[in-house]
């Protein structure tokens, strides 16, 4: 129960004994009223529309590939993915620190701050961005041979990331748009961006691949085009809902530290899943073209498939942001209780699609063996991984939004490593291709438990420093708590 001592000036009790505020939210603000419910389904709803266009047409494409038939060339598509996953993760991580600082700062009332910190990120986007494609093309070749690129997978890869690999600096700021759109509740106009690239690789991707007879070149081109695409939506939104104001170098250099404590443990976090799909790509292999190639058809299929989850991890950030900047604690955890429930109905249907499908699947994408079984396997077994894993997305979302980021990343390496890398070395030696499958399942078993017991004790942490701090705001910046000391991690295990 929040004090009210520490909540007087913000909220009051309705007949009903649910905590309301009393003080009108700005408009922007609309998070810290109505249903929790509605804005999880909403939120997340919309992002889900988005990531689904953008997730299919990329799966779209692996059956493009696939059809070319060889499993040689979708092996190779599947190693250049992996290496872009490393850059997509360092661009997540500043996306998640430009929605939870201008969330907190629309939930606290002050909107021209939500503006300045909007451009400060933007320009550390585009610059590390930059410096990130100058770092990764000279290290290719020592990069996909370490995941298992062999010397006829190897050259395809390299030559697609050659040409796909620089565009992230417009797939970038593109990211970075659409979390500033969310961070507003703009979801519609967050879709649109992801949207937009979504139907330009869907018309242009068989014409490069098969008409113009490009084959896997074609849909690297494709990636460039669609990321121009992601850019344009983008920007659009943004100068619609004025969420930018003239960059300033001061105010650039000044809000570095801000941004960094939030976007750096984020960063982290976020290529944990990457190094684990690296390790999971070279155990793989040791089995085999097929091995690989399916392993990169569970790997395209698994965003499409759930994709609702990884869109209600960016939907609850904006609202958990919102609410904490307004110190509803009452309905952060409600953000938590009923994208749980929403998740564990989200999974159940998809799991039993997966398990109907299994076997059209195999078809559709060529596969037959050792590439067939292991696809069917993930179809059966995927269930209770990914709602697992959709409670670990709740979970670090929550962390990167509330100011301790730290514990996002130390749960993801914790699933990258010690819940990846023992039980599918283990699950491989003895059950071959199905172990390694099945070890990870375990993993993400483990910590998707763990991570939503410490989101639901991390608000009650804040809630108990609300109640010693008295009733001012929250933040009269709306910066991050910073990291997460011993004995406020402590805190939160009482």
């Amino acid at each position: 129960m929040v004090s009210k001592r520490s909540t007087h000036t913000l909220a009051q009790v309705d007949s009903d004994g649910r905590m309301e505020a009393a003080t009108p939210p700005p408009a922007s603000a609309r998070f810290v009223s109505g249903s929790i419910l509605r804005h999880v389904v909403v939120m997340s709803s919309t992002g889900a529309v988005g990531l689904m266009a953008i997730f299919l047409v990329d799966l779209l494409s692996l059956v493009y590939v696939s059809k070319l038939g060889d499993p040689t060339l979708t092996a190779a598509v599947g190693f250049a993915s992996i290496v872009q996953f490393f850059a997509i993760s360092i661009n997540i991580g500043l996306m998640i620190a430009a929605g939870a600082l201008v969330s907190r700062a629309i939930g606290s009332g002050d909107e021209a701050q939500g503006r300045r910190i909007g451009s400060s990120i933007l320009i550390h986007t585009i610059i590390v961005s930059g410096l990130l494609v100058l770092a990764l093309l000279p290290l290719l070749d020592p990069l996909l041979r370490a995941i298992g690129a062999d010397a006829h997978t190897l050259p395809i890869a390299k030559r697609f990331l050659w040409i796909a690999l620089p565009s992230n600096l417009l797939m970038a700021p593109g990211m970075l748009f659409t979390g500033l759109l969310r961070a507003v509740g703009a979801a519609r106009e967050a879709m649109y961006v992801t949207l937009g690239g979504a139907i330009v690789t869907a018309f242009v991707d068989p014409l490069l691949i098969f008409t113009a007879g490009l084959g896997v070149d074609g849909a690297a081109i494709t990636v460039c085009l669609a990321r121009a695409i992601f850019v344009v939506i983008g920007w659009i939104g943004v100068r619609k809902y004025r969420l930018l104001s003239p960059p300033k170098l001061v105010e650039v250099l000044d809000d570095g530290p801000v941004v960094g404590r939030i976007a750096l443990p984020a960063i982290l976090t976020n290529l944990a899943p990457a190094v684990a799909s690296a390790f999971v790509a070279h155990t793989l292999s040791g089995f085999g073209t097929t091995a690989v190639a399916a392993n990169v058809v569970i790997d395209r299929l698994s965003p499409v498939a759930f994709c609702g989850l990884f869109a209600m991890s960016g939907a609850i950030g904006p609202i958990l942001g919102q609410n904490w900047g307004a110190r509803r604690f009452d309905r952060m955890r409600g953000v938590l209780r009923d994208g749980a429930v929403v998740g564990a109905g989200y999974v159940l249907v998809v799991w039993l699609t997966l398990a109907l499908c299994a076997w059209p699947l195999t078809r559709l994408f060529e596969l037959d063996g050792v590439a067939a079984d292991l696809l069917v396997f993930f179809c059966f077994l995927s269930g209770p991984i990914w709602f697992c894993n959709g409670l670990l997305f709740l979970g670090n979302a929550s962390f990167n939004n509330l100011g301790f980021p730290l514990l996002s990343t130390g749960l993801n390496w914790g699933r990258a490593t010690l819940g990846t890398m023992p039980p599918a070395l283990l699950g491989g030696a003895l059950y071959g291709p199905r172990g390694v499958i099945a070890g990870i399942g375990i993993g993400s078993l483990a910590f998707g438990l763990v991570g939503i017991t410490l989101a639901i004790r991390t608000i009650g942490t804040l809630e108990r420093r609300a109640a010693t701090a008295g009733p001012q705001p929250a933040a009269s910046i709306p910066g991050p708590t910073p990291p997460v000391e011993t004995a406020e991690a402590n805190d939160m295990f009482v």
